[in-house]
């Protein structure tokens, strides 16, 4: 774990991003933020009213004295941001609306990530994942030939680091949200310096069992090597058959993948979530994320039950997203 985020640090060598954090009011944020400040990888932004942030970091002993605090109530260059917000929203939120919706610290912090004021945010350690992605949807949008965010996390222990897919977001993703899901992963796993190799799992290996979800999975092959014809991917695949040298052999011997995959795409929110989950407990695996993926610019969710060093250390993957997407 720490090589992962040394090679990570590595990167930021005098190119810190600023990273906005809407919850100045938790402690682990305000923990995080000082670290991260104190470190000058990540030029943390604070928002909510100055004096209680600044009363609450005096009441735990967090020096935030360096520390950027933004209040939307404040801010003097609210009504540009108001004007900003109506224009992303092409008529569905009027002026007043805007004025209502931009007091909420994730709308405001998500504009300020709009309007390039700062390079990514970080929220969720006092909001539900639906409130944090929820403005980044509506106001920064995905990419280009994505149609919706997925999360991801990194699984690593010792020398190891493998991407698993969607764990966070899609509950029922289709063969198109597959595809773009397993493109989606195979850029974050290069951010990690993984060179991808991805399978599209099911509980079925080329064929060996037919259903509408094994037929999903195997659409889902076809929409992604279209898409990018030069990623390593291949399936569907049995978990084993796309991890064990000797069972792909066997199960699938013509395939690119040789039991050597990395970044394993499930074939929904279900197995995903349990999937990681068996490997964190089971298999000792750290689990890094969920990273979310898929937007014009980095937001990502933190748990609701994090410490202070998930936020630090999502922070700096916030951070070299943004370096990333430069």
């Amino acid at each position: 774990m720490s090589d992962l985020f040394a090679d990570i640090k590595s990167r930021m060598g005098g190119n810190a991003r600023k990273i906005v954090f809407p919850e100045g009011l938790d402690e682990r944020i305000l923990t995080a933020a000082s670290k991260l400040k104190k470190e000058g990888l990540v030029n943390p932004v604070l928002v909510g009213i100055k004096e209680k942030i600044e009363q609450k970091a005096k009441e735990i002993q967090v020096d935030i004295s360096e520390v950027e605090i933004l209040d939307p109530s404040t801010y003097s260059e609210f009504e540009e941001m108001v004007t900003a917000f109506v224009e992303r929203r092409k008529g569905k939120n009027t002026a007043e609306d805007a004025r209502k919706m931009l007091l909420d610290e994730n709308y405001f912090g998500t504009m300020l990530v709009y309007m390039n004021k700062a390079d990514g945010l970080v929220s969720g350690a006092a909001h539900s994942t639906a409130d944090t992605v929820r403005p980044a949807l509506q106001i920064i949008k995905t990419k280009e030939g994505v149609k919706k965010t997925s999360g991801v996390f990194i699984m690593v222990r010792d020398d190891e680091k493998y991407v698993f897919a969607d764990c966070a977001i899609n509950i029922a993703p289709n063969s198109q949200d597959l595809a773009e899901i397993a493109i989606s992963s195979a850029e974050t796993a290069r951010l990690f310096n993984i060179d991808p190799r991805v399978a599209m799992l099911s509980f079925s290996t080329k064929g060996s069992a037919k259903s509408e979800e094994t037929e999903k999975v195997s659409e889902a092959v076809s929409i992604a090597k279209e898409l990018a014809p030069d990623l390593t991917l291949d399936g569907e695949f049995q978990f084993d058959a796309a991890f064990v040298p000797s069972v792909a052999e066997k199960k699938a011997p013509g395939s690119v993948l040789k039991g050597d995959a990395n970044v394993f795409v499930f074939p929904g929110l279900e197995a995903g979530n349990i999937g990681y989950k068996i490997a964190q407990r089971l298999g000792g695996f750290d689990a890094v994320g969920p990273i979310l993926q898929g937007l014009n610019k980095p937001v990502n969710d933190l748990s609701r039950g994090c410490s202070s060093e998930d936020a630090y250390k999502l922070a700096l993957i916030t951070a070299a997203q943004a370096i990333e997407a430069q």
